[in-house]
């Protein structure tokens, strides 16, 4: 009996890399499983041109798992519907989805297109609105709950050179994340936030990584048990929650706040000055990101 028995699950962005990975296993913890892909370059661009969900579709069929391909475009709330519908006609009822697809159009600020913004932020953002939004409304009507992963990343949540667009729209979901994770509890919708580290055709030629063989523990593979955790009943009723996953570690990360002071009226820059060690933490000695 797998994990995911008689469970659906909608994967975004799984032609490919961690989504692949996500969907694999989950069909074979007994999902059946949506598997979404507009296709296209890293970039974006070219989209809706390729065969890739078809062929994650046709590994876990000669797995002996059941999945469908969506080619729909998450970035439009056209895309998300049919994304929902596709689950919805092929298997009844929708119980899972990761929020996995995702574009870089790397560059620094200064350098940044408005087109280079709206097209990360349109893809890693809206697109996150315009799937979770039917579905949300899909699991609230059925009243038997699920769970939503969004997928968030360290560049948002610690910030990485060259990469304000995508940083910007990762850290906006993690807000996203906490918001509905507080409206979800009444309908046991859980909600969780991801931040994976993994070798993938996304990460392949950043900095430190081109021309290296990647580490065998830096694969999406290794990435996949994580989310499995996340979207089973492993983790309970645990909700709101931001997850890291990498061969770094697997390890919540929190926002936290510093002991800090309660001013007095009148107070001063200069009391905030003569207070800094209440009010700021020290700085951190090594890098310990997930």
């Amino acid at each position: 009996m797998g994990l995911l028995e008689a469970k659906v699950a909608i994967v975004t962005g799984a032609g490919g890399g961690l989504g692949r990975a996500y969907a694999r296993l989950f069909a074979r913890e007994g999902a059946a499983v949506v598997v979404n892909d507009f296709g296209g370059a890293r970039d974006g661009t070219a989209a809706g041109t390729s065969p890739m969900a078809q062929a994650v579709v046709d590994e876990i069929a000669a797995d002996g798992g059941r999945a469908v391909a969506s080619a729909a475009d998450v970035s439009t709330t056209k895309g998300g519907a049919s994304i929902l519908k596709t689950a919805l006609d092929a298997f009844g009822q929708v119980d899972i989805l990761v929020n996995n697809a995702g574009i870089l159009r790397d560059k620094t600020f200064a350098n940044t297109s408005e087109s280079d913004w709206d097209a990360v932020v349109r893809v890693h953002l809206k697109g996150a609105y315009c799937v979770t939004k039917p579905v949300w409304n899909h699991m609230k009507g059925a009243g038997k709950g699920g769970v939503i992963v969004l997928t968030s990343s360290g560049s948002g949540l610690f910030g990485n050179f060259g990469q304000t667009n995508y940083g910007a729209a990762k850290a906006a979901l993690w807000g996203m994340m906490r918001v509905l994770a507080i409206e979800g509890r009444k309908y046991g919708i859980r909600v969780w936030g991801l931040a994976p580290g993994a070798y993938t055709r996304m990460t392949s030629d950043l900095p430190g990584r081109r021309d290296r063989e990647p580490d065998p523990a830096s694969l999406p593979e290794n990435v996949a048990p994580g989310v499995l955790y996340m979207v089973s009943d492993l983790s309970g009723d645990q909700t709101g929650k931001m997850l890291g996953v990498s061969s770094r570690g697997v390890r919540e990360i929190r926002m936290v706040q510093a002991k800090g002071f309660v001013p007095t009226v009148g107070w001063t820059a200069q009391d905030l000055a003569d207070r800094a060690g209440e009010v700021f933490f020290a700085e951190p000695k090594a890098d310990v990101r997930g």
